[in-house]
């Protein structure tokens, strides 16, 4: 797989990755450790990298399986897209190389893990936890929006958590970099916004409506349209068919945050910024970003 030649990120290394930027690398440059996930193209594994020996995480991708399901392009795109961003809420994508089978990306190590998995552990998460989670994704979202990204599949499997406890968007597969509205459907089914489900153009209000849905999910741990046929929880979504069960307890605050997200109109919900100065963020939210249990 021929990715462009390697990208010489403009910024200087950040003071905390002295030697994971700016060169070109092989896996000789590393210590493999122990497997942290498979992925549909490839395995994560634990690394350090022997000069600063700094801890990464390494994403084996083979280009077998990318050709396969001809998601080259996308993958150019995700490396180009996420090796620009600088967030604290951002997992950061230091560089990348590559073989005659494989394709190697260098990132950032979320030593908590994968938030889907603690979120099933937990069932649901607190008023408290959640708003942390959700107030730190918008700063994040708000950070992309104004580099004209936008994310397009926000959801628990796309978030890990850092060793600090701080959330971090991992997955940048269905980004765009767009000055435009856009067409393309893509997400995931429970998190698709009406505008994505009815083909019609869509713009960065598409990660405010996922937001909604991830609040929502965090509350009550399931997502709010689901169905049991995909028609069904199309119908739903396109008829903003949004209800709110008796149990778990969920404050009305947080209710009223969740419908001003969900709304059909794209226009007319809730702009980020709004978000951060909802009641129910200033109330429960923790400023660091970090949820401390």
């Amino acid at each position: 797989m021929a990715i462009a030649a390697e990208t010489q990120p403009q910024e200087k290394a950040s003071s905390d990755v002295p030697a994971v930027e700016k060169k070109r690398w092989t896996l000789n440059d590393f210590d493999i450790g122990k497997p942290l996930g498979r992925g549909k193209f490839g395995h994560v594994y634990l690394a350090r990298e022997k000069r600063s020996n700094h801890i990464v995480a390494l994403k084996v991708l083979f280009k077998s399986q990318l050709q396969q399901s001809q998601v080259e392009h996308q993958l150019r795109r995700e490396v180009e897209i996420q090796s620009h961003l600088r967030h604290p809420n951002i997992l950061r994508l230091y560089g990348y190389f590559y073989d005659q089978k494989r394709v190697y990306l260098i990132l950032e190590y979320a030593a908590k893990g994968e938030l889907y998995k603690e979120l099933q552990k937990c069932k649901y998460f607190s008023e408290r936890r959640a708003a942390t989670y959700v107030a730190s994704l918008a700063r994040a979202l708000i950070y992309c929006h104004g580099k004209h990204v936008i994310h397009r599949d926000i959801k628990p499997e796309n978030l890990l958590v850092g060793a600090q406890g701080e959330l971090k968007i991992a997955d940048f597969g269905w980004s765009v970099h767009t000055f435009n509205r856009r067409r393309t459907m893509c997400g995931t089914l429970d998190y698709l916004p009406p505008e994505m489900v009815e083909s019609v153009e869509h713009d960065a209000s598409v990660d405010i409506w996922s937001l909604g849905v991830l609040c929502y999910e965090f509350l009550y741990g399931v997502p709010p349209f689901e169905a049991k046929e995909h028609s069904d929880t199309y119908r739903r979504i396109v008829q903003v068919d949004l209800k709110f069960p008796p149990k778990p307890i969920v404050s009305s605050t947080a209710k009223d945050l969740i419908s001003q997200m969900l709304v059909k109109d794209s226009s007319q919900r809730l702009p980020l910024h709004k978000l951060l100065e909802h009641p129910w963020i200033v109330q429960n939210a923790d400023p660091s970003g970090v949820y401390r249990a």
